[in-house]
Order: structure tokens, then sequence, then C-alpha cells
């Protein structure tokens, strides 16, 4: 019997962390969670997860969570009714950069769960310890692309995303050679087949209605204006060097094929499957193998039909927008994601409509100085805040 892969999960507590707890739990024969790593403001929650686990190793990136993460651990254990001495309790790394020097430690595959451009410095420092990444931090690809590519040797980044995932797997129907365009599946949102016109005077509460996913706030929202499929486009150029012409979105709203990969004598190969993450989680965490039994699979026996039309993109102009920044490389992918989250946060606060998220992004994207390409994190985070303080003063100015 073959000995089970370790694993470190970062961003346990999130929603990726804690389905990927939930799958190794489950396939304890082939995956080992070993050490954890969360923002530090639910330790009751890391701890369970750590005792639970066993694991060697929890780093928390707030450094005053330290001393509270050990006391959850004594409470955790008292609740459980374990005597001291009849438990080991994990080393403790806490501070902005723990998640980073954990990422470097001995694991089969480093899970990146974090949420933001914080995930970067851990993507790059588990990759330069020749570390397996899974990665589910988009801003590792979107904002440091240069640098994660770069680090990246051939085979050590598994997307864990659905599309890409999907992609991955399509991709296996043939040669690199022999691929003609990738194809990306979007639900279309809450809006879809709207007008441009249409989209005037759209609410927050109708913007976080999503019709197939239940997601946070501001994937939500990305999910309405297709923003999230732009940040898609540029992370699959990164993920399987294709350029960005042979790269296209198509609306399915079922978003049970999840991507497809059109070769080059004219099949077309998709991935379908019921939406569920817990699939594109286990792959990658056990990939190129297969885990059993990870979910439901499609369902024959009841009629379905599956539609897909070509992006509006009039109405949801965040795609083309994304192209231009990915094709003008360097740290314009960093500002057209940082100004998006800007954006984001000004229409939940009233403070920008619905369709003005898209302008900001382009209006800071046309603003920028030539930063040239990045050459370490710093150069990322530096254009990330202009971008942020940019986006900012044209609110602040009445952008709208």
């Amino acid at each position: 019997m073959s000995v089970p892969r370790e694993v470190t999960v970062l961003g346990s507590t999130g929603s990726i962390g804690t389905q990927a707890i939930a799958v190794a739990r489950q396939n304890p024969d082939r995956l080992r969670i070993t050490a954890l790593a969360a923002g530090g403001s639910d330790v009751a929650a890391l701890a369970e997860q750590a005792l639970t686990l066993g694991v060697r190793t929890v780093a928390v990136a707030r450094a005053t969570a330290a001393q509270d993460l050990q006391l959850a651990f004594y409470a955790e254990a008292s609740k459980r009714g374990w005597a001291k001495g009849e438990y080991h309790l994990p080393e403790i790394l806490a501070g902005p950069r723990a998640a980073e020097e954990l990422a470097a430690r001995p694991a089969d595959v480093v899970l990146n769960g974090i949420t933001g451009s914080i995930g970067l410095g851990p993507t790059l420092s588990a990759l330069k310890a020749g570390r397996t990444v899974a990665l589910a931090n988009k801003e590792s690809l979107v904002a440091g692309g240069d640098l994660v590519t770069a680090a990246a040797a051939p085979g050590q980044l598994v997307p864990v995303d659905s599309e890409h995932s999907a992609l991955a797997q399509c991709l296996r129907g043939g040669a690199r050679g022999e691929v003609a365009r990738l194809v990306l599946t979007a639900s279309g949102g809450p809006f879809r087949g709207r007008s441009a016109a249409e989209l005037d005077g759209v609410t927050v509460e109708q913007a976080l209605a999503h019709p197939t996913w239940d997601m946070g706030p501001v994937v939500t929202i990305n999910s309405a204006t297709l923003m999230n499929k732009g940040l898609e486009l540029i992370e699959a150029h990164l993920l399987f060097d294709v350029p960005y012409a042979d790269i296209d979105v198509v609306v399915h709203p079922q978003s049970i094929v999840h991507s497809m990969v059109t070769f080059a004598d004219g099949a077309t190969i998709a991935q379908a499957s019921p939406p569920d993450m817990r699939l594109p989680i286990a792959l990658a965490l056990a990939w190129p193998d297969r885990l059993p039994n990870v979910q439901p699979a499609l369902d024959w026996s009841t009629a379905s039909t599956w539609e897909f039309a070509p992006l509006d993109d009039d109405a949801f102009p965040a795609v083309r927008l994304a192209r231009r920044a990915g094709e003008a490389g360097g740290v314009a992918p960093a500002i057209f994601n940082a100004a998006n989250e800007e954006a984001v946060a000004a229409f939940v606060a009233g403070r920008l409509s619905f369709r003005a998220i898209v302008d900001l992004v382009a209006r800071t994207l046309d603003d920028a100085p030539d930063l040239g390409a990045p050459t370490c994190v710093e150069d990322v985070l530096a254009a990330e805040k202009w971008a942020r303080e940019h986006a900012r003063g044209v609110i602040t100015g009445g952008l709208n």
C-alpha cells in the first residue's frame, strides 16, 4: 500500500480549505494533512482542525493570535475530555510571513486557498522549495504572473478553480501541439441576457443573487460583472501558455460543462459534472490521479438541456478589458485586479453604480504609469497600492 501524500493547507478555515480537509478525511489512505495556515480570526475553528487532523504545524498571519491559538488548543482538548499528556500540541508559527515559512516546509502538496495578494508570497515560497502547488489563490497568477511562471517547473502548478481544472483534464485528450483553442464557460451570472442599458440601477442585493454557485460577496459580484471570467482568462493564459487570441469565453447558464478544449482537427472535448468544488479540489490534491466517490456524477436518467451562447461584450466588457490587461503584461493584471477590488467594495458600500465597476477599472488601467515587469513581490504590491489609491481618488471625484 502506498504512503499517503502529505498536504499543507493554506487558508484552512476558508471555503476551499474546509472542503479540502473534508476530501482528505474521506481518503485517509491517499491524503494526510500535516500542516495548516489561516489568518487567525477564528482560532477556535483552527484549533479544532489541527487537533482533529493531528497536524505537525499551524501558522497564523496575525502575530497576536499565537497566544489565543494556544489557549484554543487547550480549550478544544478539554472539550474532548483529553487529559494533558494525551495529546501533542502542534508547533505554532505566527506573523505576516508565517504562511511563507510553512509553505516551504516538507510536504508533497501545498494547497493555497488564501484569499488576496497575501497569497503570492506563500506560492513563490512553495515553488522555490520544490513543492507541488495546488493553486486556488487567483492573485498569485493574476497579480504575480511573471514571478510565478518563472518560479514554477513544468507540472509544479496544479489548478484548483473548476474552469482551469476542467481545462487541465481536457488537455489530456491530445498533444499540446494539437491544441487550437481553450474555451472557458461562464454561467452569465444573475444578469445574463440583459443589455447594457438594462444594467442601469442594478442593486447590491440583485448582484449577490447568483443563480448557480454559493460564494462570498466579492466573487459573486465578480460573477455578475463577469470580471471573474476576465481574471480566469488571464490565469488560463499563464497556466497553459496559450495565446490570449486563442482563448474564448462562452456563456453556459447550467454550469455543468466547466470548460472545453478545441483541437486542431476540429474536435472539442468538454469536462462536465454537477457544480461542486470538491471534485477540482480532490483532483488537484491527487493529481494526476483521481480519488473515488468524490461527488455524485451526472444523472443521465433524467432529461436535461445545456445551453451555450456567445458573450455580449457590450453589456459585459470586463473580459475584453482583462484581455487588454493580460496582453499588456507586467503589472497591468495586478492593477486590473486591485482596481476591481476597490470598485466592488465601493459598489457594496453604495458609492459606485454597478456599471461603473468596469469603468473604474478601465480608467485606472488608462491612467497607470509604466511600472515595467515585476522583479519581486514588492513590485507587485507597489503596483496594487498605486491602483487602489488611484481608484479611491477617482471614486471620491465622482465616477458613476
